[in-house]
């Protein structure tokens, strides 16, 4: 395990995962898993899948609806544009995940910069931000269209930086 893995990682937790982060108890984000990953995930008791990521990504999986559907996990997809996430694509988030608050949710994209960054911005006006904002940060810190996306200005004229690469 990585210092992330046990930081944002429980017991049991399919870590292996790309980018794995659990960020409450019923909410797991992470990268494209895999079609054996999924069943690890149907095994920690996720009832909701919500993909960011795009379905014509060479990463996305070529019929994760129906894979999901065969194990019973309910599966939604915004795709998110990766140079134009919308306050559109947010709002949609936001009205699946209310709709979904008593169930075990995963929300995935193709590496976990996507959903880290809606997460962040989900959480950050409430008590626990510091933990979305690290959650971010042990994947990516956003510049450009992301940085604005989550509220931060002042890193709009710097370019995405990834954790491992770019600091």
């Amino acid at each position: 395990m990585t210092n992330s893995d046990t930081l944002f990682a429980a017991g049991g937790d399919p870590v292996e995962i790309l980018n794995w982060r659990r960020v409450t108890p019923r909410l797991t984000t992470s990268g494209q898993p895999t079609e054996a990953q999924l069943h690890r995930l149907k095994a920690l008791g996720v009832t909701q899948v919500i993909n960011l990521g795009l379905h014509t990504h060479e990463k996305a999986l070529p019929n994760e609806p129906g894979s999901l559907a065969a194990l019973g996990i309910v599966y939604t997809h915004i795709p998110v544009e990766f140079t134009a996430p919308s306050d559109v694509d947010f709002e949609r988030y936001c009205a699946v995940m209310a709709e979904a608050a008593n169930e075990v949710i995963h929300v995935h994209c193709i590496y976990n910069a996507r959903v880290s960054a809606f997460v962040y911005r989900q959480f950050r006006d409430r008590p626990d931000k510091a933990r979305s904002a690290a959650i971010m940060e042990s994947i990516w810190r956003p510049g450009g269209v992301w940085a604005r996306f989550i509220g931060n200005n002042a890193d709009a004229a710097l370019p995405d930086r990834y954790a491992g690469r770019d600091y």
